[in-house]
Formats: structure tokens, sequence, C-alpha cells
């Protein structure tokens, strides 16, 4: 049974640009995270995409798109991004420079433009799925858009 979701900054900005995806709702669960919203919908946890927000040595944002089930080396990030170091933000410093809140960021539509990097091996997979800009909602697209539509850098920091 499908549930419409109200539009959101995200799909709201898709739809500008043209970009055919899919709406897939869930049922949120507080600190579920990837490997829930991935059991809910059927699909594998490594096609889901986290949206990170993270910040360099100077506190300035940007936004880190990952695998469900693996991590960031923030060391790699750094160097490939020029940067002496990057750390993820706080929670309620993510959500100012997003406009999003945790658990229902999505790369669509911040609120502050940020510099995207992607773990290159996202780009490889056919589809992912990645927040839609609500918590327990995620969007379904191929993975070109992230570079097409949010010019993301493809960065090598995946951890296992």
């Amino acid at each position: 049974m499908a549930r419409h979701v109200s539009e959101t900054p995200a799909t709201q900005w898709l739809r500008r640009q043209r970009v055919a995806f899919g709406e897939h709702p869930y049922d949120y669960v507080e600190h579920g995270g990837t490997a829930e919203s991935a059991r809910q919908l059927g699909v594998d946890e490594h096609a889901v995409v986290k949206t990170l927000v993270m910040q360099d040595e100077a506190a300035r944002p940007l936004i880190v798109l990952m695998h469900g089930d693996r991590k960031v080396s923030t060391k790699n990030l750094a160097r490939q991004a020029g940067r002496k170091s990057i750390e993820p933000c706080a929670p309620e410093v993510a959500q100012r420079h997003s406009g999003y809140l945790v658990g229902g960021t999505s790369p669509f539509a911040t609120r502050k433009a940020m510099p995207v990097y992607v773990e290159a091996s996202v780009l490889a997979l056919p589809r992912i799925w990645i927040n839609g800009g609500r918590r327990g909602f995620l969007v379904s697209l191929e993975p070109r858009a992230l570079v097409d539509l949010l010019g993301a850098r493809p960065v090598d920091c995946a951890l296992a």
C-alpha cells in the first residue's frame, strides 16, 4: 500500500530539475539509521546513501554522501578535499546548515549551499535510495543525478 508523502523542499527541487525519482516512506525509528530504512524497504543497505553534514578546520560546512553500511574516513576525505581536517557537525549545527532535521537530511535544496562529496563507488550503483527531506522518507534515483545536479565530487573515503 503506497502512502502519499507531502512535498518537501527536496522533492520540489527534484521535480523542478525534472529528475525521475521514486518515493519511499517508512516508519522512522530513532537511531535506526540506514539499516532500519533498508530493512523496511527491502533494499540493500549498501544502496541506501547517508547524507552527512561535516565541517572543516575553519568550521566551513560540507556534505558527504556515503553508503549506509560504511563509515567515512575523515582523514582520507580531508586529504582529497584539500582541507586540514574534517569532522562531523553537531546535530544542531548540521540542522542550521541544511535546514533539515537530523535523520531527515537530504542533499537536495539545503538551506546553505555547501560543497558535496560522494563516495566514488556510490556512483557505480544502478540506483540509490537517499533521504527525501523528512524522517521516514527516502527517494530512489540514479546516482548520476548527484554529480549532474549537485556537482558532487567523487572521493575515495569509505571505511568498511
